[in-house]
C-alpha cells in the first residue's frame, strides 16, 4: 500500500514517540465519529493469560473483550468444541462482552470447569480468536502422614535434611522454622536449597533441637501446609575430623540445566567440608554476565536474570576451604519460546490497493508458521483471487470490498506458542480531519513548533500545509511534515507567525483545516542577581529585571539552595526584588530567581556569602597566657584529678579553664570539650570512660579571649568494663512484606568501655509470641529478620555486649514487618457536583486489614474524556490528587466546565498503591464563557462604527449570545451614558452601531453569554469620523471682527466695575467685609469658567453642590441657601442687584439700615475684590 513521505527524517526519539503513525497499519481511529460510521473487523482487546490459575474458593471470570463495528458477536469453545453457555445455569456472559462469569461460590465446583478456552468475536466484516487459555484451579495438598526417625549425627559432619513437599499449583513457597514460627538463621554453614531441602556443611552443637520444622506456603490460596518436625541430635564425644570440601548437590562432577529465553537461571551449588567451604562461579571461555549476575544464598546459588542464547556454555562451582577444594560443571542449554520478529498488523486498503501481512517468529526449535482466516485454516478456507500465501508472508493484490477477514498467525514450537490477529478491512472513504479546527498554538521564538492535522481516509490522504494566502505548498529545510499530518517548524520565528491551511487529498476527495502559530518573544533575564558579600545583620539585595513578550504574564519565583525560601519575615520577596533583612550566617548559599510564563521559563542564580563583622582585635597582652605544669593525681577505674597553673592574667582575671582531652584509640588527633571549671580553681576531678587512653589538655579564658592550649598531660588509660550504654535509635521496618530491618544507631568509640564490642539484636511477634529470637553481630548497625508475615508489630530490643560483659537490659520499641500493597479498591465511589469547576468525590474507606502496611491516604485519578460541546479528540492526560489519612472524601477543583472527566479512587500505603475503583463518569455543568478571543473596530464613519469580534476560546457551555455595552468620553474624558445591545449568537461575530455622534470617542465592552450567566469583558475604544465643513466653522470663529469688538467690550466693562468699586470702598464708612469674611470658615473664591465666549452666573439650585474646584464646608457638606461665592453673603439678607448701567443698588455704608426690597432684607456692599472675583 503506498504510504504517505515525510519531507524529512526527524532523529529525535520524543517526537517519534509522539508522532508514530503506521501507514502500513493504519488502525481506524476510535474517534466516536468515525467509529458511528465505519465498518471494522473484530479485534481482541483483552483476554486473560493463557495458563490461568484459579481459587477453587472464588468464582472463575475468563475475559475475553473485543472491539469491532458492528459490535462483535461472542461464543466459547471448551476442549475444542462448542461451549453452550445457555445450558449452564452457574455461566453467564457479560452484556456487551465475551467475558464469562463461573459462579463456584454459590456451590458450583471449580473442578468441574477445568479445561482449555478459546474465545471468538465476530462481526459481518470478519473473525477474531484469542489465545486459548488453559483453566486449572490451585492445589494446596497436605504432606502424606510419616514417620520420621530422629536423625543422630557425629559434631562436624554434613546433614541434609529433606523436606520433600508436595505438589501444588502453583509450586509452593519452602521455608524452615521451628516450633516458635521462628526461622532458622542461615549462613555459610547452614541453608536451604532450591529443592527445599535444609543443608548442614557441618553441624555443630548447638544444631541439637528437636523442631526442624519444614512449611510449604501456598500464595495463591494463601495456606500454609507444614512437614513433621525433625529431630536432630549432635554427637559431641566423637567429632569428624577436619577435611577438604565435597559437593553435596549437583551430584557427581557435571551435571545439565535446560532455560527457556527471558527467563531466570538458577544455578546451585551445595558443598560439604570442615572448616565451611566457600564457593566460587566462574564460566569457561567468557564472564558472567554484567548486571544480570547475582551471587545469593551466601554464594551458593548464581542467579542470572533475563537469560539470552549468550548465556549457554559451562559453569563451574568450585568450593574450597584450607585443606583442599571440589567443583562442580554445570552445562547450560537456552531454549526459546516462539518471539516475535514481525508482528502482522491490521491493514486499511482502499479498494484496488495493494498491501501485506507480514508474520515473522523465531525461537529454539524454530516456530512452525500456521496462517488461518476467521478462525479456520487459510487452506480450508474460500478462495480469494486477491492473496497470495509465502510462508510468513500474505500478499493481496488489488483488493475488493469482499477481501475483508481477519487472519490470525500462529507461532509454535515445543516451548509453547504465539497467536495474533490482523484484519483486512477494504474501505473507501474521503477524507475527514480528526484535529480540532482553528486551533491556536503558541510556542517560543526558536523552539520546535508542532501544528496538530490528523486526518483518516482511504486511500490514504495525501497531506500539504500553505501558509496565510501564499499559493506555494511548504516544503524545505524549514519545515517537516510527518507521515500523521503534523507539520514541524524545527526552530520557530516571529515571522513565522500566521494562518496555515492543512488539506488532505486522495483520490475521493479534498477536506482542509486551518491552524493559527503565534510566536512569541522569550522570556530573557536582562539584568540578573549579583554576587553578594554582606556582613552579619546587613541587608543582602537581589535584583532580578525580566524581559518579556508583552503577551505573556510573567511570574517570578524566589528559590535558596534551590528550596523555597525560608519562612519568616526576613526574607522578602516582592515580584523581581529579594530583601533580606537582618543576615545570618544561615542565609549564606546560593539564590535562584526563576522566571515563569506558560510557555517557557528562565532562571539565574547569586551567591550570598556573609562575613562576621568586624571588631576591634584584643591585644596579644590582654589575652591569658597558656596553663603550665599539668599533673595527673589520685588515679581511679573512671575518674582522675588534673591540676596545673594559671598562667599570667594580663590585668584581666580569668573567667574560667576549659579542659579537653584527647584519645588515639577511636578518634586520634581530634580534640573534645571534657569539662568547665572556675577560674578560681586549678585542680578539677575528671569523670572519664573506660578502656580509653586519654591525653588531656587546659585552656584559660577571660573577658578579653581565649588562651594558647597548655602543653598536653601525660597519657591516662582507663581500664575496661561492660557497656553503660545502649544503642539509640532502634528502629524496626520492612523492606519487603517477608521481612523485618532492624536498624540502630551504633556506639560511638568511647562508649565501647572495652573490647569485643558487639550486639544483640532481639525480636519477637508482638501478639501470640512468647519467646524472643536473638542473634549476637559485630561491626554492623542492621539485621534483616527475613520470613516475617506481611505487616505485623514486632517487638525489639538491641543490647551492647563486650569482653566485660553487657549493657542494662534494653528498652523494648515496636517495630513492624514489610508493607504489601493494599489488597481492595475503595468502594461506593460516588460524585457530588459542586459548581462547574468543583466537584466532591464521596467514598468508602477499605478495610484496616486490607491495607496491609501504614495507611498514607488515598488518591484520586482522574482525566477529561471531552466536551460536551463538541467532539475531540480524547485528553489522556491524567492527573493525580493525593489526600494523606484515613479520608473519605476529598475536593476536585480546576475542572473544565461542560465537560466529560472520569475518575477512580485508589487507596495508598507506604509500599505504593492499591487497585484502582471502578472507573466512574463525571459531567460538570455549564460555566460562564472566557472573553471573546479579540475585538477590533472597523469601517469608522461620520455616525457609525463596526465592531468585529473572534469567539470565546473557552464557551464552557453552549454560547446565548453576546452583550455589547458603550458610551460616550467627553473631553475631559468623562463618561456618558450607558447603552446596552443583546447580540444572538448565530454566526455573529460583527455588529454596525449607527446614528453615533461625529468626531466622538466611544469605549465599548463586549462580553458573551451561556445560560448561566456573561463571561469577562473585553474592551476597546475607537473615534467616528469629524465633519470637516463643521470644523471649519469652528476654526474661523476666532478670527471674525464681531468676536475680536465683543471680547474688547468685556474686557472694558470688567476694568469699569473695578474702578468704581474702589472709588466707593474709599468713600464710604465702616465696610463689614472683613467680619463676614470671618463669619464663614475658610471661603474660597472659584471664578466661573468660560464657555462659548459667555459668562457664566452662578446659582443657588436646590441640589447646593459646589462649582467645580471650589471647597466645600471642613464637614463636608453644603448649607441650604448658602454660595460660597455669592454676594449676598456679604449685606444683611437682601439680594445684591446692578443697575441697568451696572452699578450696585445698595448703598455703602459704615452703619447696617434695614431696608425691605421685595420682601427681602438689604444688604451691605461686598468688597471691589469679590465683586470682581464673581465675574472672573
Amino acid at each position: 500500500m503506498p504510504g504517505m513521505k515525510s519531507s524529512r527524517r526527524s532523529s529525535s526519539t520524543a517526537l517519534l514517540l509522539l508522532l508514530t503513525h503506521l501507514v502500513a497499519a493504519l488502525e481506524v481511529p476510535l474517534d466516536s465519529k468515525i467509529l458511528d460510521e465505519l465498518p471494522q473487523p473484530p479485534t481482541i482487546t483483552h483476554q486473560s493469560p493463557k495458563d490461568y490459575i484459579i481459587d477453587p474458593r472464588d468464582n472463575i471470570l475468563i475475559q475475553c473483550e473485543a472491539k469491532g463495528k458492528p459490535a462483535p458477536r461472542f461464543s466459547w469453545t471448551r476442549n475444542g468444541t462448542h461451549f453452550n453457555i445457555d445450558k449452564d445455569p452457574r455461566v453467564m456472559m457479560k452484556p456487551n462482552s465475551g467475558t464469562l462469569l463461573i459462579d463456584i461460590v454459590g456451590g458450583g465446583k471449580a473442578e468441574a470447569y477445568e479445561g482449555e478456552y478459546q474465545c471468538t468475536a465476530r462481526n459481518d466484516r470478519g473473525t477474531a480468536v484469542s489465545n486459548k487459555i488453559v483453566i486449572r484451579q490451585s492445589r494446596s495438598p497436605m504432606w502424606a502422614k510419616e514417620k520420621i526417625e530422629p536423625k543422630v549425627v557425629q559434631e562436624g559432619a554434613s546433614l541434609v535434611l529433606h523436606c520433600d513437599p508436595p505438589s501444588g499449583l502453583p509450586p509452593p513457597i519452602i521455608f524452615w522454622m521451628d516450633n516458635s514460627m521462628q526461622r532458622f538463621t542461615q549462613d555459610a554453614r547452614v541453608s536451604q536449597g532450591l529443592n527445599g531441602d535444609l543443608y548442614f556443611s557441618n553441624v555443630q552443637p548447638e544444631d541439637t533441637r528437636a523442631d526442624y520444622i519444614c512449611y510449604a506456603r501456598f500464595n495463591h490460596t494463601q495456606t500454609i501446609q507444614q512437614k513433621q518436625p525433625i529431630s536432630v541430635k549432635v554427637m559431641t564425644h566423637s567429632p569428624a575430623g577436619e577435611r577438604r570440601p565435597s559437593i553435596l548437590t549437583p551430584r557427581g562432577t557435571s551435571s545439565r540445566k535446560t532455560v527457556l529465553r527471558g527467563q531466570v537461571l538458577y544455578l546451585e551449588c551445595i558443598a560439604e567440608g570442615l572448616p565451611t567451604p566457600v564457593i566460587h562461579w566462574t564460566k569457561e571461555g567468557g564472564e558472567l554476565p554484567a548486571h544480570r549476575a547475582f551471587e545469593i544464598n551466601f554464594k551458593k546459588t548464581l542467579k542470572i536474570i533475563h537469560v539470552s542464547e549468550a548465556d549457554a556454555g559451562k559453569y563451574r562451582c568450585t568450593a574450597k576451604n584450607y585443606l583442599g577444594t571440589s567443583s562442580h560443571v554445570i552445562v547450560v542449554t537456552v531454549k526459546a519460546a516462539p518471539y516475535w520478529i514481525s508482528e502482522p498488523k491490521n491493514l486499511v486498503l482502499a479498494p484496488g490497493e495493494d498491501g501485506r501481512l507480514i508474520c515473522r517468529a523465531n525461537g529454539n526449535p524454530k516456530p512452525a508458521i500456521q496462517w488461518l482466516v476467521n478462525g479456520f485454516p487459510i487452506e480450508n478456507a474460500p478462495s480469494d483471487i486477491s492473496r497470495e500465501i509465502m510462508e510468513d508472508t500474505i500478499s493481496f493484490t488489488k483488493v475488493q470490498t469482499s477481501s475483508s477477514a481477519v487472519y490470525q498467525c500462529n507461532a509454535s514450537n515445543e516451548h509453547g506458542y504465539l497467536l495474533a490477529n490482523a484484519f483486512v478491512n477494504v474501505l473507501a472513504e474521503t477524507p475527514r480531519m480528526l484535529s480540532e479546527p482553528d486551533q491556536v498554538y503558541q510556542v517560543i521564538a526558536n523552539k520546535p513548533a508542532l501544528l496538530d492535522c490528523e486526518f483518516f481516509g482511504s486511500p490514504i490522504p495525501q497531506i500539504q500545509w500553505f501558509k496565510d494566502d501564499q499559493g506555494s505548498v511548504l516544503h524545505g529545510d524549514s519545515y517537516i511534515v510527518h507521515e500523521n499530518g503534523t507539520l514541524e517548524i524545527a526552530f520557530a520565528q516571529k515571522n513565522d507567525s500566521g494562518t496555515y491551511t492543512c488539506i488532505a487529498t486522495n483520490t475521493l476527495g479534498v477536506v482542509q483545516n486551518q491552524a493559527t502559530l503565534q510566536v512569541k518573544d522569550p522570556t530573557t533575564i536582562i539584568k540578573q542577581p549579583r554576587y553578594q558579600s554582606v556582613q552579619t545583620l546587613g541587608t543582602a539585595v537581589f535584583e532580578c529585571k525580566v524581559k518579556h513578550d508583552p503577551t505573556l504574564s510573567p511570574t517570578i519565583i524566589w528559590l535558596k539552595n534551590n528550596e523555597e525560601l525560608p519562612d519568616d519575615n526576613r526574607h522578602r520577596a516582592s515580584g523581581d526584588v529579594l530583601t533580606i533583612l537582618e543576615v545570618s550566617e544561615e542565609d549564606q548559599g546560593s539564590y535562584t530567581c526563576v522566571v515563569n510564563t506558560t510557555l517557557d521559563t528562565n532562571s539565574a542564580t547569586a551567591h550570598l556569602t556573609v562575613l562576621a563583622r568586624p571588631s576591634t582585635p584584643a591585644s596579644p597582652h590582654d589575652r591569658p597566657d597558656p596553663p603550665t605544669d599539668l599533673e595527673l593525681t589520685n588515679p581511679r577505674d573512671r575518674s582522675v584529678q588534673l591540676s596545673w597553673i594559671p598562667g599570667e592574667e594580663h590585668n584581666s582575671p580569668i573567667t574560667k579553664f576549659l579542659v579537653e582531652y584527647e584519645e588515639d584509640q577511636f578518634e586520634p588527633g581530634l580534640w573534645r570539650h571534657l569539662a568547665d571549671v572556675e577560674g578560681t580553681q586549678t585542680t578539677a576531678e575528671l569523670q572519664l570512660s573506660p578502656f580509653v587512653n586519654y591525653v588531656f589538655r587546659v585552656v584559660a579564658v577571660n573577658e578579653i579571649g581565649r588562651s594558647e592550649p597548655s602543653l598536653p598531660s601525660e597519657h591516662y588509660f582507663t581500664q575496661p568494663a561492660a557497656p553503660d550504654e545502649n544503642p539509640s535509635g532502634v528502629q524496626g521496618l520492612g523492606t519487603d512484606p517477608n521481612n523485618l530491618v532492624i536498624t540502630w544507631e551504633p556506639l560511638k568509640g568511647v562508649q565501647h568501655n572495652g573490647p569485643g564490642l558487639t550486639y544483640k539484636v532481639s525480636w519477637r511477634q508482638k501478639v501470640g509470641d512468647d519467646e524472643w529470637t536473638s542473634v549476637m553481630v559485630a561491626n554492623v548497625s542492621k539485621y534483616v529478620v527475613s520470613g516475617t508475615p506481611e505487616f505485623s508489630p514486632y517487638e525489639l530490643k538491641v543490647q551492647a555486649f563486650n569482653s566485660f560483659g553487657a549493657a542494662p537490659e534494653p528498652e523494648i520499641v515496636i517495630g513492624y514487618s514489610g508493607e504489601d500493597l493494599p489488597m481492595l479498591a475503595p468502594s461506593n465511589v460516588r460524585v457530588h457536583i459542586v459548581n462547574s469547576t468543583l466537584a466532591k468525590v464521596h467514598w468508602d474507606p477499605v478495610p484496616p486489614k486490607s491495607v496491609r502496611g501504614f495507611l498514607k491516604g488515598y488518591k484520586i485519578y482522574y482525566w477529561k474524556q471531552g466536551s460536551l460541546i463538541k467532539r475531540g479528540k480524547r485528553h489522556t492526560e491524567v492527573k493525580i490528587l493525593t489526600f494523606s489519612g484515613d479520608k473519605s472524601h476529598g475536593m476536585l477543583p480546576g475542572l473544565e466546565p461542560f465537560s466529560v472527566y472520569k475518575l477512580n479512587v485508589r487507596v495508598f500505603n507506604g509500599k505504593g498503591e492499591g487497585p484502582p475503583s471502578a472507573d466512574v463518569t463525571l459531567k460538570t455543568p455549564e460555566g460562564v464563557p472566557s472573553s471573546p478571543a479579540y475585538l477590533k473596530i472597523t469601517s469608522p464613519m461620520l455616525d457609525s462604527l463596526t465592531l468585529q469580534w473572534g469567539p470565546p476560546l473557552h464557551p464552557n457551555g453552549i454560547l446565548k449570545g453576546y452583550t455589547l455595552k458603550y458610551q460616550r468620553i467627553n473631553s475631559t474624558h468623562e463618561l456618558g451614558p450607558l447603552v446596552e445591545i443583546t447580540i444572538p449568537a448565530e454566526n455573529e461575530t460583527s455588529w454596525t452601531l449607527r446614528n453615533l455622534n461625529y468626531s466622538t470617542r466611544y469605549k465599548f465592552y463586549l462580553s458573551a453569554f451561556t445560560r448561566v450567566g456573561p463571561g469577562s469583558e473585553l474592551t476597546e475604544e475607537a473615534i467616528t469620523v469629524m465633519d470637516e465643513a463643521m470644523a471649519s466653522r469652528q476654526v474661523d470663529i476666532a478670527t471674525q471682527g464681531w468676536f475680536i469688538g465683543l471680547m474688547c467690550a468685556i474686557a472694558l466693562l470688567i476694568l469699569i466695575l473695578l474702578i468704581v468699586c474702589f472709588i466707593k470702598r474709599n468713600k464710604g464708612g465702616k465696610y463689614p467685609v472683613k467680619e463676614k469674611e470671618d463669619a464663614h470658615a475658610d471661603p474660597e473664591i472659584q471664578p466661573m469658567k468660560e464657555d462659548d465666549g459667555a459668562f457664566g452666573e452662578y446659582s443657588d439650585t436646590e441640589d447646593h453642590k459646589p462649582l467645580k474646584g471650589s471647597r466645600t464646608p471642613s464637614d463636608g457638606t453644603v448649607k441650604k441657601g448658602v454660595s460660597d461665592d455669592s454676594l449676598v453673603d456679604y449685606g444683611e439678607g437682601g439680594e445684591g442687584q446692578f443697575n441697568e448701567d451696572g452699578s450696585f443698588i445698595g448703598q455703602y455704608s459704615g452703619k447696617k439700615e434695614k431696608e425691605t426690597v421685595e420682601g427681602n432684607e438689604s444688604s451691605e456692599a461686598p468688597s471691589p475684590v469679590n465683586a470682581m472675583n464673581s465675574f472672573v
